[in-house]
């Protein structure tokens, strides 16, 4: 897969991202890949934190060996545990992986150009920087393209890929760019207290991903949704005390209790 230099020249390609251990969602993400015929991947990271499985996810995304960038919540890992207080499963998700997994996840790029196609987890200029969407003390609000094509700082790859959000989007911008956002495999929705309290919802359960293909008009992009075993997701989050991730992964909507 890291040898993709040409991406969509002719065969499509799937954009993964916000997989956060979710092992059970990938492997169904996989098969549908399968089932489609579709090889050509990329994941814009958030791949292992959570209260899930990180280290089976770790092995498969070892295996299959794609073009990776690294996310935030891929930062944190390789981090002093004492700066992030509020990570809840940080400690443990560096409990069950393997000096290889960390080794592999140091590794993985800030960003990566791979054919057209430039990929990044949240924004060019930040890992933990929402692309599309501003968060203000009132709430969250789509961006302008004008907004966006500002936070991209000047010319760049045809199509612009980017995750951290977990919401399914395709924006094309006046100067003829397209900036997608898969949606995430592996958690559908979230709360964050971070730059201001927000949630971010998909509304339903399914682990997302995106397909990009050439067209005569330019790209042609699909989202997907797959249905997997949510509900063996959700009760390993409850089992590692983490009901807000059950509730999400159940419904696709944000927990609104206490953790």
């Amino acid at each position: 897969m890291q040898g993709l230099s040409n991406a969509m020249a002719t065969e499509p390609l799937a954009v993964l991202s916000d997989i956060h251990g979710n092992r059970w969602a990938l492997e169904a993400v996989l098969s549908d890949l399968r089932r489609r015929g579709i090889r050509d991947m990329v994941n814009l990271g958030d791949s292992l934190y959570g209260p899930l499985d990180p280290a089976g996810t770790a092995r498969m995304l070892m295996e299959l060996d794609m073009p990776t960038v690294r996310g935030n919540e891929d930062r944190i890992l390789l981090d002093d545990p004492s700066l992030h207080p509020d990570a809840l499963s940080l400690p443990y998700v560096r409990s069950v992986l393997e000096p290889g997994h960390r080794r592999w996840l140091n590794r993985l790029p800030f960003a990566v150009v791979v054919g057209d196609c430039y990929l990044c987890h949240g924004s060019p200029r930040a890992d933990d920087e929402y692309l599309l969407w501003e968060v203000s003390p009132g709430g969250c609000r789509r961006l302008p393209p004008d907004a966006v094509m500002a936070r991209l700082a000047g010319p760049g790859p045809f199509i612009v890929l980017c995750g951290h959000d977990h919401l399914p989007a395709c924006l094309d911008l006046p100067d003829g760019r397209c900036v997608v956002n898969p949606g995430s495999v592996g958690l559908p929705a979230y709360r964050d207290g971070r730059p201001f309290p927000h949630a971010m919802e998909a509304g339903s359960p399914h682990a997302r991903y995106a397909v990009i293909r050439r067209c005569r008009s330019g790209i042609e992009v699909e989202h997907v949704a797959v249905a997997y075993d949510w509900e063996r997701a959700a009760a390993t989050a409850e089992g590692n005390g983490r009901h807000d991730w059950a509730h999400a992964l159940r419904t696709g909507r944000a927990f609104r209790g206490s953790t």
